[in-house]
């Protein structure tokens, strides 16, 4: 059967907003809901202040110039922790009794490391050592997460943990900006790359989830993340390149899940309808010369990005016709 779900954030700015995403979610797309985040409520829900809330040991804080590694939780940090144990208790309540599959989000290593400063500045990007040191953290973290959401859902059947790459592509061009925007981060090799990929992506697997790596972006490093661990890929189908597909069509025939964007993430002009978004990817399908049938229970619909920049009738609207996609693929 092929499911649909969303990619993770949801339009609002306070709890009420969480409450009533968690609630939409639950409602929408019932057989693969995800945990939502809402990163209106400011940087300690945002994607970075979300991962940092996971990471173990390391502390952070929030500066002018976004989040930087200190020696010890700073406040703000402290509160990202302690909105996600609240926003895992919300889910604990309102999924009470789920039996199924279930999704949560994580920023992946090099995102972080793209976005979180050192305690002296700069990027993490910028020291081998000190994304070395975020990446195994976040590993470690990755794995308490884990326990801790098959913990309170007992009646998950499987867990995909999403890891959350939009900034890898620019990491390995060597496009990342340094703080003071004249420079770029010099481009880092497909090694290094995917050793950092490969311990979180391992945490994952070894604590008993599915790895699934989401990029929205055009240039999808397909094969890496697949050779690095990933047993699931996101994308977005109405921009991803055509050099992506042959990686895409293997992982399928492989038997990997395949999360294929075809919604707006923001409110379209027209809305599109349930039988194009099917026609969209059968489309494709035909294209690489897979029959629905055989690969149809490995694919996930789902919108093209999240949902945050949206209304929150398009929201509900885009998770909808996800659904009645899906379900029109068998």
């Amino acid at each position: 059967m092929t499911l649909a779900t969303g990619v993770g954030s949801y339009p609002g700015d306070d709890d009420a907003a969480y409450a009533e995403a968690l609630r939409v979610v639950l409602g929408e797309v019932p057989d693969l809901p995800h945990l939502p985040e809402v990163p209106g409520r400011g940087a300690p829900a945002d994607l970075t202040g979300r991962a940092l809330a996971i990471v173990s040991e390391l502390g952070a804080d929030l500066q002018p110039a976004g989040w930087r590694l200190t020696d010890a939780p700073g406040i703000d940090h402290r509160r990202a922790r302690s909105q996600l144990a609240q926003d895992l208790d919300g889910l604990e309540e309102q999924a009470a009794g789920y039996e199924g599959a279930f999704k949560v989000q994580v920023a992946g290593p090099w995102t972080l490391a793209a976005t979180v400063e050192k305690p002296r500045g700069d990027r993490v990007l910028s020291d081998f050592g000190a994304r070395r040191d975020l990446a195994q953290a976040l590993a470690e973290g990755v794995r308490t997460h884990v326990a801790d959401v098959l913990r309170r859902l007992p009646g998950v059947t499987e867990l995909l943990v999403q890891v959350d790459e939009p900034a890898l592509p620019a990491v390995l061009s060597g496009e990342v900006p340094t703080a003071s925007g004249f420079h770029r981060h010099r481009s880092v090799d497909l090694p290094v790359a995917s050793e950092a990929l490969e311990w979180v992506l391992a945490a994952i697997s070894e604590s008993g989830a599915t790895p699934v790596v989401h990029c929205c972006a055009r240039d999808v490093p397909v094969d890496l993340l697949r050779k690095s661990g990933a047993r699931g890929l996101s994308v977005d189908l109405t921009t991803v390149a055509a050099s992506a597909y042959d990686g895409l069509a293997e992982a399928l025939e492989a038997g990997e899940r395949v999360l294929l964007g075809v919604l707006p993430a923001l409110d379209p002009v027209t809305a599109p309808t349930e039988k194009g978004l099917t026609e969209q990817v059968l489309r494709w399908l035909d294209m690489l010369g897979l029959d629905p049938a055989e690969v149809g229970d490995r694919l996930v619909v789902t919108p093209t990005c999240g949902l945050a920049g949206a209304s929150p009738a398009w929201a509900r609207q885009a998770l909808a016709l996800a659904r009645q996609a899906a379900a029109n693929l068998g």
